[in-house]
């Protein structure tokens, strides 16, 4: 159908189907000049997900990329932590090896002891064996679970490892909450009251915790409520003779607890309110608090249910890498307050020196460690939609 213009040139009235006019050059028609766009455009309402009307792909390019399966991430992450674990048992064995001092003249000088004896004693500890041959006694023995006889306790290593593994456990456990839970909540306070004194205050003071030494902590808090003011005990995990089951002896295993939690957790919180702070104030520009706020929410809404969620991913790692570290720290603050753990444990190695007792604690040390940095992995996987499609 045509209709005729006041000029009398006659002008096409497009119906559906016709195809628009458009200029050609010489010997060229409108159906050569027609092509069919190669942009990929969002599927048509009603339509196919994997087509258009006419059967043609559709393909959505916002749609971002699907990324390598759960089980080939799993799989390069379990990689890399074998291979930081072996590594850690290869230097688990030299690197004690450097220590100075010789166990068996260590006790030889305890008590009279005669050549024939030192060589005897030698022999029995396999120190008298190559290195390469104690080296492959070491491995099996990794591998086994016996980690050879402790040179002060007369014990099996691992037997040792499993009695003061409780005990650290519970110190740690106990500092990690509540220097997460302090650190967390006073950093997205500062956070959202940016360059108020509250946020002044509470990173400054979390700074200058997370600058002090351990020990100097522990030896001063030691001095004021366990020396001066007597209020707390000054070392140890029980007073001797209660049942620590009993609620005496659970009240007394608290107040034994009070100061080298207080330790850990003024050293390490600050750590986790800086990272919850940085990564809070970051949030706060963005575009959807904003329209949070526009549909009329509170301060607090928009600051619990949006911007503290997203602020929490880059914590999570934060969080569980630190809680290896917190525990493998545990070394000083033990010794200082003589808590039976494995801290004490290893400090008490370190002086003989104990080579197995070491090489044990060294190993479930660094153990924990590189499971926390694969959990850590693995949950942020979970958190962050960008991580699976990398």
């Amino acid at each position: 159908m045509t209709a005729t213009l006041a000029d009398g040139d006659p002008q096409h009235r497009a119906t559906p189907g016709d195809v628009p006019d458009i200029a050609c050059f010489p010997g060229e028609t409108r159906s050569s000049r027609v092509t069919t766009p190669t942009h990929d455009f969002p599927t048509p309402a009603g339509g196919p997900d994997d087509g258009g009307a006419d059967g043609e792909v559709v393909r959505d390019m916002d749609e971002p990329p699907k990324g390598r399966s759960f089980l080939s991430y799993l799989l390069r992450k379990l990689g890399g932590a074998l291979t930081s674990m072996t590594l850690v048992v290869v230097l688990g064995f030299f690197a004690f090896r450097m220590l100075p001092g010789d166990p068996v003249l260590k006790i030889a000088k305890e008590r009279p002891m005669s050549p024939a004896q030192i060589a005897e004693l030698r022999s029995q500890y396999g120190l008298d064996k190559p290195v390469i041959v104690q080296f492959w006694d070491y491995l099996v023995g990794i591998f086994t679970g016996e980690l050879g006889e402790s040179y002060v306790y007369r014990k099996p290593v691992s037997e040792l490892i499993l009695e003061y593994l409780g005990p650290t456990l519970l110190l740690t456990a106990t500092a990690a909450l509540l220097a997460i839970g302090l650190g967390l909540w006073l950093g997205q306070l500062a956070a959202w009251r940016r360059n108020s004194l509250f946020d002044k205050v509470a990173s400054s003071t979390s700074l200058v915790f997370w600058s002090v030494p351990t020990f100097w902590l522990g030896l001063i808090l030691l001095m004021i409520f366990g020396g001066t003011l007597q209020w707390l005990p000054t070392g140890g995990m029980i007073t001797p003779g209660l049942d620590p089951w009993s609620f005496a002896g659970i009240i007394d295993v608290i107040k034994h607890l009070i100061l080298p939690v207080i330790t850990m957790v003024a050293v390490v919180y600050a750590q986790y309110l800086m990272v919850m702070r940085a990564s809070l104030i970051e949030e706060m520009s963005e575009d959807y608090l904003t329209t949070a706020r526009a549909k009329g929410l509170t301060e607090d809404e928009v600051r619990k249910k949006h911007a503290v969620p997203n602020a929490l991913l880059p914590t999570v790692t934060v969080v569980f890498m630190h809680i290896g570290g917190l525990i493998a720290g545990a070394v000083t603050t033990e010794a200082v307050f003589s808590w039976p753990g494995l801290g004490k444990l290893t400090f008490e190695a370190i002086s003989g020196p104990d080579l197995p007792l070491l090489q044990g604690t060294f190993v479930v040390f660094s153990g924990i460690i590189i499971v926390m940095n694969l959990a850590a992995d693995i949950v942020y996987r979970f958190l962050d939609p960008r991580i699976r499609r990398a």
